[in-house]
């Protein structure tokens, strides 16, 4: 049986294709874009095709694609056409449920912050309102609109340059910073899903950025074939900065307990298992300094 299933995406029909990209390029950020009309009718709906793509110029990019089913497109792309202006706030779990009522498909005269209940605010730098209630909310000028295809399903990029922005105080950090416990933020799943960014999901990995680890081609190679260390875990011990040295590895031996009831075990293989146990255990509790010297110490 084969482990993958292979896939020319030309022989799926776009509903088919759609449907697999929505469930595996996920979780999405949410861009509810605030736009407006040449007669000053509002529009609001949310956009998870959506990320930020530049600091220097601040740049946000989301797609409006046309609808799968009619080839029909959206108020929000009809409108930046005209008024290439547009304020993209962003959506925590305190808005979620008038977020997704915004993405009715209303008629364009038909305004989204009266059904969804969000509240408008005037804007500094542009037409279109800002949402009340959320978080963060940029104000943009359309740079660009890049159209990706005149059939359903084809997206179009709507290059947004920030111009202002909006930080609700009750999301900061003590130092002024945004709090990403604070901030609750959601992400778009596949179907009906959702995700909420809540302080049991987070976690945090060290970033390589002023140091290079030794890499996982340095460990040695009885971690190659392991089925208890994951990828994760020996990716997490690559990033360490040095391999101990052969008198460091000496002393944790004589020192540490567990180690020295392991060098006692006449069986190679279980002996691996249970170097492999023991510095799982280590990893997980963040005591990498002794993980690595574990690995090391057969």
């Amino acid at each position: 049986m084969n482990k993958f299933t292979s896939i020319d995406p030309n022989s799926l029909s776009t509903s088919e294709l759609h449907k697999i990209l929505l469930l595996s390029v996920a979780p999405r950020p949410i861009a509810l874009a605030s736009t407006i009309d040449e007669k000053g009718n509002v529009n609001l709906s949310p956009f998870s095709f959506f990320n930020m793509f530049s600091a220097n110029p601040p740049i946000l990019i989301f797609s409006p694609s046309r609808r799968v089913r009619d080839n029909s497109t959206k108020d929000t792309l009809e409108n930046i056409k005209k008024i290439k202006e547009v304020v993209v706030n962003i959506v925590n779990f305190s808005i979620i449920e008038p977020v997704s009522l915004a993405s009715t498909e209303y008629n364009s005269d038909v305004d989204e912050f009266k059904k969804s209940g969000l509240t408008p605010v005037k804007s500094k730098k542009v037409t279109p309102p800002r949402v009340e209630e959320s978080p963060i909310s940029f104000e943009c000028v359309v740079d660009k609109i890049i159209e990706l295809g005149k059939d359903g399903g084809a997206g179009n990029l709507i290059i947004s340059k920030i111009v202002h922005i909006h930080i609700n105080n009750g999301y900061l950090d003590e130092n002024g910073s945004l709090d990403t416990k604070k901030l609750d933020l959601v992400g778009r799943m596949g179907a009906n899903w959702y995700t909420r960014v809540i302080e049991e999901s987070l976690f945090e990995i060290p970033k390589p950025i002023h140091r290079k680890g030794i890499g996982v081609d340095q460990l040695p190679d009885h971690l190659h074939s392991t089925d208890i260390l994951t990828k994760n875990n020996l990716a997490r011990i690559g990033n360490l900065e040095k391999i101990p040295t052969q008198q460091e590895i000496k002393e944790y031996r004589l020192v540490d307990k567990n180690i020295s009831q392991i060098m006692k075990i006449s069986d190679r293989n279980q002996q691996i298992k249970e170097i492999h146990k023991l510095a799982k255990k280590q990893i997980n509790s963040a005591n990498l300094d002794l993980a690595i010297k574990t690995i090391f110490s057969i």
